[in-house]
């Protein structure tokens, strides 16, 4: 796991991402890019995988209109989509991608996925929130 630790440090560095924490025993990094609205982005290497999570608002409300809106959207999003955490309540952007043929493009292109979706969607992501 060490050398896949290493690698996915090294691409994040070379993105030029803030790897605002990392634990290497435990292989997760917390990664930002405010100019990409990137915000506490949990990246975890899980051997033969690579996690990466994005908390992004919390579910008021059961809301069958919501809840079928994001899975509309999800069939948008390149990579990634829209998940809830095991209480139900909070909205999570989640992608995994193959740990052993990662590349710098695949990584890049699923973290350009969130931010593609957090800048587009960020209206409807606001009044999901309050509803």
């Amino acid at each position: 796991m060490e050398n896949h630790f290493d690698k996915i440090k090294d691409y994040l560095m070379e993105l030029d991402y803030t790897i605002a924490h990392e634990d290497r025993e435990d292989g997760v990094f917390l990664v930002e890019c405010e100019t990409q609205g990137i915000k506490n982005l949990v990246i975890g290497c899980a051997d033969p995988i690579v996690i990466m999570e994005q908390y992004l608002f919390d579910m008021p409300n059961d809301s069958m209109e919501t809840y079928k809106n994001l899975l509309q959207k999800n069939r948008d999003i390149v990579h990634g989509a829209f998940v809830l955490d095991n209480t139900g309540k909070k909205v999570i952007f989640r992608d995994t991608l193959q740990i052993e043929n990662l590349d710098l493009n695949e990584l890049e292109g699923s973290i350009n996925s969130l931010s593609l979706l957090l800048s587009e969607f960020s209206n409807e992501i606001i009044e999901y929130s309050h509803n």
